[in-house]
């Protein structure tokens, strides 16, 4: 089988590590990719927003399945691109449709759903400029922290939590008045709710579903989950408080109607929905979803799945996917995200990165980097994870951060706490 990837992130070169790993793989391109993913396939430099581009591509390489990393593609609709053209709809995008996308790429979308499908969620009330007075209104009737989230895509960016009632009515206008573009002409308003997270993350055809293995990340860039919010500064998997109870309650509350959800309003669905859960008082809520594999749990998820997840892949939307197992290795894997001085605000690309040939008993998959010549040079704000088993979570977390330690570049920055909380 021939596979493409798309995407450049920490996120897409796990997941080209692992379906690299198959016997059934003949070739594996990631468009555009990083320096560390030539190393397990061929980088081609595409633009993942240019779907006739990646559709000549996919034709002329005999692309069997394609694997959409970032939710960008997914939520202009790629999926459905390839669909409506008869030379490509025979070529498996794993990635929802356009409307299944919504459920990422829409936060009012995703509450509606939850709301029809019975799906434990916060309360919350959506608003735009011609309803601010009634957002404002909204605010004042309530008690902090008050959570404002972006409606669309703001690159991670786009969910706030306030304590303070002026600041947050100051952030409404702001955020209304174009903060965050589009994104923010509507922003909803939630209930906060205290408690601690996880990921749950499902493959499924809009049928069948496998839960893959369950991850925490840690979005804070300080230490204590201070300061502003990252992509992911690092994750664990498994969830220590996440015992078979709590996922019994999970799989049926929120996995079965989310599946029977997309079923009711007859979306097609073949790909990741990643759900973000809270536990409120001993039960689990729903934060958000998101239409994609996460980053970067997906550097601790794609190491423990034992399987081999290309045929789980390429089963999808047959009877066969419910036959193939996908068995989780019971170890721990913790990963640390070494990231460039400043992020995730302004900083320096370019930096020279040393060190990584140092390392063992970890797995390297790089982010935001890119070869020049001999080098590795830095190339985003999250540069390299660093993903280690461990017969337990304390096991794992300690050889990772052993092994950050031999990496270097010019103002690195990392946690050393990840796992703190568990």
């Amino acid at each position: 089988m021939n596979v493409l990837i798309l995407g450049s992130g920490g996120r897409e070169h796990a997941l080209s590590w692992k379906i690299a790993e198959s016997p059934l793989l003949d070739n594996i391109y990631i468009a555009p990719g990083n320096a560390g993913t030539q190393d397990v396939g061929q980088n081609v430099p595409l633009d993942i927003l240019d779907f006739d581009e990646i559709a000549e591509f996919a034709i002329s390489e005999e692309i069997d399945i394609i694997v959409v990393g970032p939710e960008a593609p997914l939520v202009a609709g790629i999926y459905d691109y390839f669909q409506d053209r008869e030379d490509t709809n025979g070529i498996k995008v794993v990635g929802p449709s356009l409307e299944g996308a919504k459920l990422e790429g829409s936060k009012s979308y995703g509450k509606v759903f939850m709301m029809e499908n019975d799906i434990p969620t916060a309360a919350y009330g959506e608003f735009t400029s011609d309803t601010l007075d009634a957002g404002i209104a909204h605010l004042r009737a309530n008690n902090g922290p008050y959570v404002l989230k972006a409606d669309g895509l703001a690159a991670g960016k786009g969910v706030l939590i306030i304590d303070n009632l002026e600041e947050a009515e100051s952030e409404l206008k702001e955020m209304l008045s174009g903060k965050f573009g589009e994104a923010s002409s509507t922003v909803v308003i939630e209930e906060f709710l205290d408690g601690i997270e996880f990921s749950v993350f499902v493959l499924t055809d809009g049928t069948r579903y496998k839960v893959l293995p369950i991850a925490k990340d840690y979005k804070r860039i300080g230490e204590g989950d201070t300061g502003l919010n990252t992509g992911g500064m690092g994750a664990v998997s498994p969830v220590p408080f996440v015992d078979e109870s709590m996922m019994e309650k999970v799989e049926e509350r929120i996995i079965k109607p989310t599946i029977s959800g997309l079923q009711n309003r007859k979306i097609a669905y073949t790909g990741f929905v990643f759900i973000g859960l809270i536990v409120v008082d001993g039960e689990p809520k729903v934060i958000e979803y998101n239409c994609r594999m996460g980053d970067p749990e997906t550097e601790v998820v794609m190491p423990r799945i034992k399987s081999d997840f290309l045929p789980v892949l390429a089963a999808l939307g047959t009877d066969e996917f419910d036959k193939l197992p996908l068995k989780h290795d019971s170890r721990s894997c913790a990963t640390i995200m070494l990231v460039s001085g400043g992020y995730p605000e302004s900083y320096e690309k370019g930096k020279t990165i040393t060190g990584i040939e140092k390392v063992e008993s970890s797995i390297v998959f790089h982010a935001g980097t890119k070869q020049n010549g001999d080098e590795v040079m830095t190339n985003g704000g999250r540069v390299i994870a660093v993903s280690s088993f461990g017969n337990n979570k304390d096991e794992a977390i300690s050889t990772s951060m052993r092994n950050v330690e031999l990496i270097s570049f010019d103002k690195k920055n990392y946690r050393k706490d990840i796992g703190f909380d568990l």
